[in-house]
Formats: C-alpha cells, sequence, structure tokens
C-alpha cells in the first residue's frame, strides 16, 4: 500500500470534503439545518484529533498528511469566518482578514519547509490559539443555532453602525445591559439572552484574533529562516571574519 493511502490521510481527505456540506447547511435559516451545521463541525474537530493522534501512534506520518492536515483546518476555519460575517454583523472584517492572512503565511512556511525538508517548530501559544479558536467558532455556532430556535438576529449593529458607533462599542454596551440584567427582575430572560447573543461573538472573536496576532508574530520568529531561499543556509556556514584593530 502507498504510504499515503491510510487511515489518518483519509480521515483529513474526509474533513476537507465535509466542509462544502457544512456551509450549505449553515447558511439556511432554519434551526435543524443550523445544528446539522453544528454536528458537522463537531464530526470534523473530532477527526482533526484522530488523523494526527492515529498518524502519530501508528507511525503513519506522511509528507502528504503533514500538508493536508493543517490545510483542511484552515479551510474549514476561514470558510466558517467568512460566513459568519454574512449571518453575524458582530463578526468585524478585519478580524477575519488578520486571521486569514496569519494562516496563510503558516500555510506557505509549512509547504516551504516540506519543500526543504526542514522542520517546522511549533509552539504552546500556537496550539492554545487553535484551541481558542475552534472553541470560539463552536460557541458562536450554537449561538447561532439558539437564535434560530429563539428568535431573529437582531439589527442592533446595523443600527449602531448608522449611528457612528464601531462594533466594539456596541458589544461592550451589549455586555453590560447583559449583567446589569441580572439586577433586575423586570427584564425578560429572553431579553437578556438576547443581550449575550449579541455581545459575546464579538469579544470571542476579538481575543482569537489577538491570540492570533501574537501567536503569527511568535510562529514567524521561531520558523522565519523556511522562508529563505536554500543558498542562504550555506552563507551562514562560513566562518565570520575576524575583525583586526
Amino acid at each position: 500500500m502507498s504510504a499515503w493511502l491510510n487511515l489518518p490521510n483519509f480521515l483529513t481527505i474526509m474533513r476537507i470534503v465535509m466542509i462544502p456540506f457544512f456551509l450549505y447547511y449553515l447558511l439556511s435559516k432554519h434551526p435543524l439545518d443550523r445544528f446539522i451545521a453544528l454536528a458537522i463541525f463537531f464530526v470534523a474537530s473530532v477527526t482533526d484529533f484522530f488523523d494526527g493522534y492515529l498518524a502519530r501512534k501508528w507511525q503513519q506520518e506522511s509528507p502528504l498528511g503533514r500538508f493536508l492536515d493543517p490545510l483542511a483546518d484552515k479551510a474549514l476555519v476561514i470558510a466558517t469566518l467568512v460566513i459568519f460575517i454574512l449571518l453575524d454583523q458582530a463578526v468585524s472584517l478585519w478580524m477575519v482578514i488578520v486571521i486569514i492572512l496569519r494562516d496563510m503565511l503558516v500555510t506557505l512556511m509549512r509547504y516551504l519547509a516540506i519543500r526543504k525538508g526542514a522542520e517546522i517548530r511549533t509552539t504552546r501559544l500556537g496550539k492554545a490559539k487553535t484551541t481558542f479558536q475552534m472553541f470560539s467558532i463552536g460557541a458562536i455556532l450554537i449561538i447561532l443555532v439558539i437564535r434560530s430556535f429563539h428568535f431573529d438576529i437582531p439589527a442592533t449593529y446595523a443600527e449602531g453602525r448608522t449611528q457612528g458607533k464601531k462594533n466594539i462599542e456596541i458589544a461592550s454596551t451589549m455586555m453590560i445591559k447583559a449583567f446589569q440584567s441580572f439586577e433586575s427582575s423586570e427584564i425578560p430572560k429572553d431579553e437578556r439572552n438576547k443581550y449575550f447573543a449579541e455581545s459575546v461573538p464579538y469579544f470571542l472573536l476579538l481575543i482569537t484574533t489577538l491570540l492570533t496576532i501574537i501567536s503569527g508574530l511568535r510562529y514567524l520568529y521561531a520558523n522565519w529562516r523556511v522562508l529563505l531561499p536554500p543558498y542562504t543556509a550555506v552563507l551562514r556556514k562560513r566562518p565570520k571574519p575576524v575583525r583586526t584593530a
């Protein structure tokens, strides 16, 4: 059997195949369809864990797997974030652009490393960013499902923007109202839930974006040599000239 024909790579490819179905159900406003999208995302996340785990356990790691695994993750995340812009005005465009640019840089560096036979250093901060990012996407998906069942997506952000407010101002106001609602028994529970549903997605993606920037800089610092042409590695091996007085 070819080195790339194994279960870990099959799981990775299946994760890529799931993406169009995930997006199709996510774009639907029907509660059941969005619940199916949430289930597909959960299955994709589980396969993301098992393909890497099985590849290491069965010693079936391959160049194809090392390339496709992060590519599948990036494709799922980028596609989801782009859809979030359409479905939830709390998601700012600049956040998505930052995350996409960082992921494109990491994918490029991984590709160059494979071509050069070099090793890419992963950082704990990068793993923490990935974990929180997937958690944030999952949480926002749950919020979208809840919105579909209980109430329509509010136009709070659209109204706030017409007044010249930025998303962070609108989200902060909604979050403050959400916590203040606990002090008053006159505020209905559904209204309190709306406040949280309007503000939580913004802050989740804001934290994700900040982690993306910091971890991206750390990743670039740890692996910047991968971006250099091959001849620079030869030049660096030459002894430095001795300075004379």
